[in-house]
């Protein structure tokens, strides 16, 4: 019913805007109209774009991109836009129905081109021989910014957009993205030198859902995670049982809760198998304004916060 419900709303989407004409280059005497699919990567826009750009995002802080339901709101937002930022790596199932629906004309980045994918994980491949339970139909990892490497390719890759679409101020964008990526340059010293004091056989962690999977292969902490790559489907009676047989067995040290998921699964396998809330750390989505990870250099010293506090002994 909910799928079908979908369908005739985005046929009616496409009703609304399908008439739209082509964007033409951003005009001289307004700020570029960037949309961008989820907040992270909103951020990263505006940190390239500045004054010289309007950023909306269509899922906000605190939300999942995996899921949305898209409103002839979202449709209006690309039907507007000068340039369009997409995540890609299969985050955004919804996007291609939408954009077109919306009849934008927009060009469309995808800000992870050029990264290197991992595969999806097997989430449910646990020691205890429970293998082949995976949730979701992902080939490769989307959540891709979880590797500081990578956001210095989502850099260039809005900068070399958004100088395409607004030649008129190429230099600045060039010299935003310059300067970012001098602060994304001293984030990864910072999360290394952060990892390297918590004690090798302490670094494991249980999540929510495995958004930490380029973090894990970077910089070497170990995440177990209930849910796949995707937050689409609830994991199993059978997975948690087995999760919270591996923490006992293992002894990991901490359960953490994300900020875009339900806490109450996590928190039963924190309860069952004894080990520690660690707290929120953030995965696929900033915080709301004022909030402790409100921009992506936030959010990753927050979760390096919270890493630290709950993983080292004392």
């Amino acid at each position: 019913m909910a799928r079908t419900f979908r369908i005739a709303a985005l046929a009616i989407l496409t009703l609304w805007f399908g008439s739209a004409g082509p964007v033409s280059a951003a005009p001289q005497d307004r700020p570029v109209r960037a949309v961008a699919t989820f907040s992270i990567l909103g951020d990263l826009v505006r940190q390239v774009g500045g004054s010289h750009v309007t950023v909306a995002t269509l899922v906000g802080p605190d939300s999942d991109a995996h899921g949305l339901s898209p409103s002839p709101a979202d449709a209006r937002k690309l039907a507007e836009a000068d340039i369009v930022f997409v995540n890609g790596l299969g985050l955004e199932g919804w996007f291609d129905r939408l954009i077109r629906a919306s009849g934008t004309r927009a060009p469309v980045v995808v800000a992870s081109a050029g990264v290197k994918p991992i595969p999806a994980q097997d989430e449910h491949a646990h020691e205890d021989g429970d293998h082949g339970h995976g949730h979701g139909d992902h080939a490769v990892d989307p959540h891709a910014w979880q590797d500081v490497a990578n956001v210095r390719t989502y850099v260039a890759n809005i900068r070399d957009g958004l100088a395409k679409v607004d030649p008129a101020h190429a230099d600045a964008y060039r010299a935003a993205a310059a300067a970012y990526l001098a602060e994304l340059d001293a984030l990864e010293r910072d999360v290394r030198a952060a990892i390297a004091r918590i004690p090798p056989e302490r670094r494991r962690i249980i999540t929510t859902h495995d958004a930490f999977g380029y973090f894990a292969a970077a910089y070497g902490l170990r995440f177990i995670a209930p849910q796949g790559v995707s937050t689409d489907s609830e994991a199993s009676p059978r997975d948690v049982a087995a999760i919270i047989r591996q923490i006992r067995k293992e002894r990991v040290p901490a359960v953490f809760l994300e900020n875009i998921s339900d806490p109450r699964q996590m928190q039963q396998i924190a309860r069952e198998s004894g080990a520690r809330v660690g707290g929120k750390v953030y995965s696929d989505a900033l915080s709301a304004p004022g909030g402790p990870a409100a921009t992506y250099l936030d959010l990753m010293r927050s979760n390096l916060k919270a890493f630290d506090a709950a993983l080292m002994p004392g």
